[in-house]
């Protein structure tokens, strides 16, 4: 049985006083870009490469690289995608921040490459020949999130309004950098100097951890004064490209077959990454005065639970093919339909309008799939195995096209229209559905 916690009124921002985002302005952000500058052409990898070949295993070369290779390609993305950015931003001075933060981060793709040509021997030396050696690697959570920058970029160049802004420096600066890479470099630092090894890459890894703390402190400031501006706007924008993206970041960090041999090996564990990555999302944006209980719309993240348990969750549902990028037929074991329904039951939008209790019952076509139904009343939701007795709404369907809906892979209308989903009962309780489980 599960609860769902109403989300609190959302915060007027114009009402907003001071914000950790304000201790800083863009013009001590550029100084800190002068004062830092490093150059990626100068590092001596000779020592690296040795160390390499003699010091670690196969097993480390091959679990290195595999997390190295999303470094290398992130980097070259992010630099491309950034343009688009710098003409949206609507200061002066934060053009010009922007600006050199496309420098870092073309900066940081010829580290990685230098590194992965020069040490690992990957590439023939040029961008492209990198590039395309490393693609292959690339995790499904990863291919999904960078594929939405590409979007993204578009998107801004078509309108470059205060909410579209916030979206994308949402997506850029508070998930990938933030909750993201960020967590990835101090686990690559943290065993590389715990063991001593690699220096030339240690020293690169340090100066992108600092470049990238910049970048991120200008992406919360940049969200803050955003929200200032258009405080109904800017919150719904960012709310849907969250719930857009964030269902794939389990899959980012998610080694080959799932052997978290790939991360154990160097001390670390996915659970870990996951729950600095998670904490570092949810202060940036708590720091942007856009905490994410103030969001609108439905909980972005099941309530009730600690970032650690949203961590194994989160990898649990990646893992069963729920949510995600699907690769084969989804888990339908007792445990992971349990998991499921009690996400469900956590996620119930407060704001549903149903004005007394109203039962949803699900009735799977699969013979090995019970039957579960929500019971959604005002301030609390429950959800339980086995049929109702008075079931205000029948759904009848298979279990994969019920998370596949979920996941977000079948549009429930159209499961509707093509009679996958066949609904029965009060049209009222069928028409309330979708604000008990908005996609907004």
């Amino acid at each position: 049985m599960a609860s769902a916690t109403s989300n609190p009124a959302p915060t007027d921002s114009s009402s907003i006083g001071s914000l950790p985002s304000d201790a800083i302005s863009y013009e001590d952000l550029y100084a800190r870009w002068e004062r830092g500058n490093w150059s990626a052409t100068e590092l001596d990898f000779s020592e690296d490469a040795r160390q390499w070949r003699e010091d670690f295993t196969d097993f480390e070369r091959q679990a290195a690289v595999w997390n190295y290779c999303l470094f290398f390609w992130g980097e070259d993305a992010v630099a491309d995608n950034l343009s688009p950015y710098i003409d949206a931003a609507p200061l002066e001075e934060q053009k010009y921040f922007l600006t050199t933060q496309q420098v870092d981060e073309a900066r940081h793709a010829v580290f990685f490459k230098r590194f992965m040509q020069e040490v690992c021997g990957i590439g023939s030396g040029s961008m492209a020949s990198g590039l395309d050696s490393i693609k292959p690697s690339l995790t499904p959570g990863f291919r999904k999130i960078f594929d939405r920058l590409d979007r993204m970029a578009d998107e801004l160049r078509a309108d470059r309004s205060p909410a579209k802004l916030a979206a994308a420096v949402a997506l850029y600066h508070v998930v990938i950098e933030a909750s993201l890479a960020q967590p990835g470099q101090h686990f690559i630092c943290g065993y590389l100097e715990e063991r001593d090894q690699l220096p030339a890459f240690r020293e690169g890894m340090r100066n992108i951890a600092a470049d990238e703390q910049r970048h991120i402190g200008f992406g919360v400031k940049l969200l803050a004064d955003l929200n200032r501006e258009d405080p109904v706007g800017v919150p719904k924008a960012v709310a849907r490209i969250l719930r857009d993206v964030t269902r794939y970041t389990a899959q980012v960090l998610m080694p080959p077959g799932w052997d978290e041999r790939y991360i154990t090996v160097f001390g670390a564990t996915y659970d870990e990454v996951g729950v600095e990555g998670l904490t570092s999302m949810t202060t940036k944006l708590r720091s942007a005065g856009l905490a994410l209980e103030t969001l609108p719309g439905p909980p972005l993240l099941p309530p009730g639970l600690s970032p650690l348990e949203i961590s194994q969750r989160g990898r649990a549902l990646a893992k069963a093919g729920v949510i995600g990028v699907r690769e084969g037929p989804s888990m339908r074991d007792p445990e992971t339909v349990a998991m499921l329904f009690d996400t469900i039951g956590r996620q119930v939008n407060p704001n549903h309008g149903l004005r007394r209790a109203t039962t949803f019952q699900w009735e799977f076509t699969d013979p090995d799939v019970s039957t579960w139904h929500l019971t959604v009343n005002n301030g609390t939701s429950f959800v339980e195995q086995g049929e109702a007795p008075k079931p205000d709404l029948r759904l009848r369907m298979s279990y994969q096209d019920w998370v596949d809906i979920v996941g977000e892979r079948l549009d429930p209308l159209r499961a509707v229209a093509t009679g996958r989903l066949r609904p029965r009962g009060n049209p009222l309780a069928l028409a309330r559905l979708g604000k008990v489980f908005p996609r907004e």
